[in-house]
């Protein structure tokens, strides 16, 4: 995934919107595969805003529901936003119970000051901060809270770190290169945008292992933005690849096994 940087250019402001729109193709294989969002760090990133009732979440760049029904279960009153119309669709379909609108983190369909918190789960990085954190602003109450959520493969374990040489993805989705400098220049991001409005921002991290087979976890991996926008053949001989090297690890070769994550969250307050 491309970080955002103020000197981004024009160039990579339109591949990371071309890698954003690309996930609508793999929309019901995202919602059945992809992983959730441990509970402890939901709960950490609501911590300041949690025991008001009802507590009014905007989920932002929903995708196809994953944090949003966990924020049902936690007994939130939830606002799914998501602009990909064929996410839209499967997360309708999902959870047929809760809202959900069209519209983006830079135009979110909501009256001013109408929730007490927006999060966004693996999708923060897509959005134009400079325009976004404005319109947080503008829905959220005083003292609302904003969240960033992100599932982070644990590559201080051997097969992990190996797996994601494979990918070529050891900096900007894995656990380590999250702590080496992926996390302080999202954070750093965070904070440089509408100071004004926005108080410190907090980061905490908490483990989230997850069942996958070699199967599942291939699958996830092709929900992923960068193999998405590969070539069908290149991304053949990727997943190939992936795949003869986990037939290879003792601990993924056997069947059924745990996955380590970690949910990864940045959380700051509406002043």
């Amino acid at each position: 995934m491309d970080e955002l940087t103020q000197a981004e250019s024009q160039a990579e402001r339109d591949l990371r919107r071309r890698r954003a729109s690309a996930f609508g193709s793999a929309a019901a294989t995202y919602a059945e595969h992809r992983p959730d969002y441990a509970e402890a760090a939901i709960r950490w990133a609501l911590e300041p805003v949690g025991l008001r009732e009802p507590l009014r979440v905007v989920d932002v760049g929903a995708g196809t529901g994953k944090l949003t029904a966990a924020l049902a279960r936690l007994g939130a009153e939830v606002t799914a936003v998501e602009p990909d119309p064929r996410m839209l669709a499967q997360l309708r379909a999902e959870l047929p119970s809760v809202r959900s609108v069209p519209g983006s983190a830079e135009q979110i369909p909501l009256p001013d000051g109408s929730v007490d918190a927006v999060v966004a789960g693996q999708a923060m990085h897509w959005f134009d901060l400079d325009r976004a954190m404005p319109e947080i602003a503008r829905v959220l109450v005083p003292g609302g809270v904003v969240a960033g959520l992100w599932n982070m493969d644990d590559d201080r374990v051997g097969w992990v770190a190996g797996l994601a040489r494979i990918r070529n993805r050891e900096g900007d989705s894995t656990l380590l290169g999250w702590r080496h400098g992926v996390g302080r220049s999202r954070e750093e991001h965070l904070a440089a945008v509408a100071p004004g409005l926005f108080g410190p921002v907090e980061a905490r991290e908490f483990a989230n292992g997850q069942p996958r087979t070699i199967d599942s976890l291939l699958a996830t991996m092709t929900t992923h933005s960068d193999l998405l926008a590969m070539d069908e053949p290149q991304r053949a001989v990727l997943l190939a690849r992936m795949r003869d090297f986990l037939h290879g690890q003792p601990e993924t070769s056997a069947g059924e096994f745990v996955m380590p994550l970690a949910t990864v969250v940045l959380r700051t307050r509406r002043k």
